[in-house]
């Protein structure tokens, strides 16, 4: 059962010290932690960490946040890279979502009963909602569901501008901010080709989310939104209780 979901961005920039010395994220970032917090908070007997990742898999064994492979030595973050035990025997390394997500569980001090599964926009929009359903299934059940919208906003932006995207993501973020049950239809209904054309990270993690949902009621709230650096970057909690 889903009981709540932190819907935070995918940018490696939450984490202090990606930057260098700049803050360009400072109130997405201290909006991401108390949405993590609020997770952490329902006391759940468990909290999967959904993120996009190169292949679709579930991360095993003791895994550490780094983000070694984006360019960014360990000790130049602001915050601990602790290891975290995943279950499992393997020795998998997380995508930079992945890690992202599992800062943020460190800072809201959760450590245990965590899984990560990471996915991917070429996966089925029905597969990836069965797979929601999958992961709430065996009790009260909190999820940390990283990715953003469109990175195409602008001359500013990671990639290309591209003028689908402003309302393209305004539909999006409307919609995850209703989280009523039509809201949810278009959510599951979203153009998966056109999501990939514009690079929005967020739709197969958001495909996870609608099926963990269900049809039960949710409670969401925006805490935090910006297109400050060339993409749709959103903070929200979902709250089924």
């Amino acid at each position: 059962m889903l009981v709540v979901a932190a819907l935070v961005p995918d940018t490696a920039l939450l984490v202090p010290g990606v930057a260098g010395d700049a803050d360009v994220v400072g109130g997405l970032r201290a909006a991401a932690v108390e949405a993590v917090a609020q997770v952490v908070a329902a006391d759940v007997a468990s909290v999967v960490v959904v993120a996009p990742g190169p292949v679709p898999r579930e991360l095993s064994g003791t895994v550490r946040p780094s983000f070694g492979a984006a360019g960014v030595p360990d000790d130049l973050l602001r915050w601990p890279v602790h290891a975290v035990p995943l279950p499992g025997d393997g020795s998998d390394v997380p995508a930079v979502p992945s890690a992202v997500g599992l800062h943020l569980l460190l800072q809201a001090r959760r450590r245990t009963g965590v899984r990560v599964v990471e996915v991917t926009g070429q996966q089925d929009a029905g597969a990836l909602a069965a797979l929601g359903h999958t992961l709430v299934a065996d009790g009260p059940t909190g999820l940390v569901v990283v990715g953003s919208g469109s990175g195409r906003h602008g001359p500013d932006a990671p990639l290309a501008d591209d003028a689908l995207a402003p309302d393209h993501d305004a539909r999006l973020l409307a919609d995850l901010a209703d989280a009523g049950p039509a809201a949810r239809a278009r959510l599951a209904g979203d153009d998966a080709e056109l999501a990939a054309a514009l690079a929005v990270r967020g739709w197969a993690p958001w495909q996870v989310l609608v099926g963990a949902a269900g049809d039960g009621p949710v409670q969401a709230r925006v805490l935090a939104e910006s297109t400050e650096l060339g993409a749709q970057h959103a903070v929200l909690v979902w709250d089924a209780r």
